[in-house]
């Protein structure tokens, strides 16, 4: 933590700002008491510490003013302190949007610098959590950012107690958070279903001390079904091309248009090609593919017999 607001604190001059920060071998108590000391500033003290490092750059000044906002990042990452990611992560995340907002604040527009570093505060802290909450991004939108953070909230105002939403909950949820009911169902089975890593020890008392991988079923066939099955097509593939030769080119050629080929054609181009009728076709077909299928079965027997 240290280290990161250090290389955050740096002057418009180039000149590093020694604003205290503890990592965390001190520890989270110990920060907190040390910031605590730091008093807070009226307006108009505000309003001076900001003029003199926007005017001034002076980095006496804008010390006084980040130092005395510490316990707001604190306060601001205590409000996410249930989405699964350390504490001192959080603050550490706030208190680099709070140097992001002293490098912007314009303090001739009125505002406290309190009331403008809460945005860029909640906005690091947000994207701190979005960041880790899963390997697969999410929160990609503004919409999807407001279902994420606002999900639980919602439900507890409408009374929705249900973990897997109906469609008529989603737009209720939709219209209290004004985003359309798809983006609620998507985000909310997207927060249900957190990642799962295979490595994960089972919890099936049958393979206790074991992983989720290692009791995954393989539903692949065996090595020797797959060599067996490509010796299978190699071999009825020779056996196709020698009997189809057998046949007359015009047999030949009316079966494969009808069995062999894709898109199938039509009897009715065939009879024109050919100059034949369409029934005259379809006959020369059926008896070509009974042919076929007779030479084949009669070699396939003739080998199987010869085995045994």
């Amino acid at each position: 933590m240290t280290k990161q607001i250090k290389n955050a604190l740096v002057s418009k001059s180039g000149t590093s700002l020694a604003v205290p920060a503890y990592g965390e071998d001190a520890g989270l108590a110990g920060y907190f008491r040390e910031i605590s000391k730091f008093p807070i500033l009226s307006a108009e003290e505000e309003y001076e510490y900001a003029t003199k490092w926007a005017r001034d750059h002076d980095n006496a000044a804008a010390e006084k003013l980040l130092v005395s906002h510490l316990r707001l990042v604190v306060s601001v990452a205590y409000d996410f302190r249930n989405y699964g990611i350390p504490t001192q992560e959080l603050v550490a995340s706030g208190n680099m949007g709070l140097m992001q907002a002293l490098q912007k604040f314009d303090p001739e527009r009125g505002f406290r610098f309190s009331t403008y570093a809460m945005f860029w505060i909640r906005a690091e802290i947000y994207e701190t959590i979005l960041n880790n909450w899963s390997i697969v991004k999410i929160g990609t939108s503004a919409n999807q950012k407001r279902v994420f953070f606002n999900l639980a909230r919602a439900k507890r105002a409408l009374g929705i107690m249900d973990g897997n939403l109906s469609d008529a909950q989603a737009e209720k949820i939709g219209e209290y958070l004004s985003v359309p009911a798809e983006e609620v169902k998507r985000m909310s089975t997207r927060i249900v279903a957190r990642d799962l890593s295979l490595n994960a020890p089972s919890r099936n008392d049958e393979h206790e001390g074991t992983d989720i991988l290692s009791n995954m079923s393989d539903d692949k066939s065996g090595i020797l079904d797959n060599i067996e099955r490509s010796e299978m097509m190699r071999r009825g593939g020779e056996l196709l091309r020698k009997h189809l030769a057998e046949l007359s080119e015009r047999d030949r050629e009316i079966l494969r248009a009808r069995r062999l080929s894709e898109p199938v054609a039509t009897l009715e181009a065939l009879s024109k090609k050919y100059g034949i009728s369409r029934e005259r076709v379809r006959q020369i077909e059926e008896r070509a593919y009974t042919k076929l299928r007779d030479a084949i079965l009669q070699e396939v027997n003739g080998i199987t017999n010869n085995d045994n």
